[in-house]
């Protein structure tokens, strides 16, 4: 039985103000994705994007994070709440985001950008998707770190006690997300985007990998408090994945059908 090292959620201490560990984590995500952006570019000129392009969306990813996150956690987890305390929205150093209410908000920043550039959005999404899963993995440490969004149960001998829970061993869900979601994710999408693809294949694998890796863990992983299981014993985290899922392999089929 391993014990949580209760790490102060405040990485940098500057006098009166602080950088939160997660707030690094969201540092690390972006950082990786442009720089694994330009050393693909660089090394694949022939795909067709610049740098600059890059810049550009890495901004508007950014703002499809930052926004859909948090909106998606309003609408998806606590509408009730944030209806009575809409002011609360927009207290975002308080906590409360959703991965996907942050996917959406991408898609539809992508879709502007797409539309901005003349690009192809699919193809786009092609481009960024095997960019994404490192910062993925950085955010589901950040959870770890902060001691939040624990497991349930376990007596496995790698179960984690969290002391602000209780004292009971739980699964670190955290860190299955961090090694399905971010460390495999990236080696398999990395991988499978090293050569010429279907338009449209690689987007469908991130939505396979990712829905299917989430879907799994949510097994491990406590409900939240305000919602518990819902129906047939999902959660809400299972539930917001399965479309991915479907809609995945139903793309994946669409795109190697297409291009044969």
């Amino acid at each position: 039985m391993l014990v949580h090292p209760q790490f102060d959620p405040v990485a940098i201490h500057l006098g009166p103000f602080g950088i939160h560990w997660y707030g690094l984590m969201y540092l690390v995500g972006f950082m990786s994705l442009l720089w694994l952006g330009k050393w693909r570019i660089r090394r694949h000129p022939d795909i067709g994007w610049s740098e600059r392009d890059l810049d550009d969306i890495l901004f508007y990813g950014a703002l499809g994070v930052i926004l859909g996150g948090r909106l998606g956690y309003v609408l998806f987890y606590q509408p009730a709440y944030f209806s009575q305390h809409p002011l609360e929205i927009f207290k975002l150093w308080a906590g409360g985001m959703s991965f996907h209410g942050g996917f959406l908000g991408v898609l539809l920043a992508m879709v502007l950008f797409a539309k901005k550039t003349g690009r192809r959005w699919l193809a786009l999404m092609d481009f960024v998707a095997p960019l994404v899963p490192i910062g993925l993995g950085a955010g589901r440490l950040g959870n770890f770190i902060n001691g939040e969004l624990w497991g349930r149960t376990t007596d496995l001998p790698w179960g984690v006690v969290f002391p602000q829970v209780d004292a009971l061993p739980r699964h670190p869900s955290q860190l299955y997300e961090c090694g399905l979601e971010g460390i495999m994710l990236f080696g398999l999408l990395w991988w499978y985007s090293s050569r010429p693809r279907p338009v449209g294949a690689i987007s469908a694998l991130f939505l396979i990998g990712y829905g299917g890796s989430r879907f799994l863990v949510e097994f491990a992983r406590e409900p939240d408090s305000f919602l518990g299981a819902l129906a047939l014993g999902m959660s809400m985290g299972q539930w917001l994945s399965l479309p991915m899922l479907i809609v995945g392999i139903w793309m994946l089929r669409w795109s190697l059908a297409k291009n044969t």
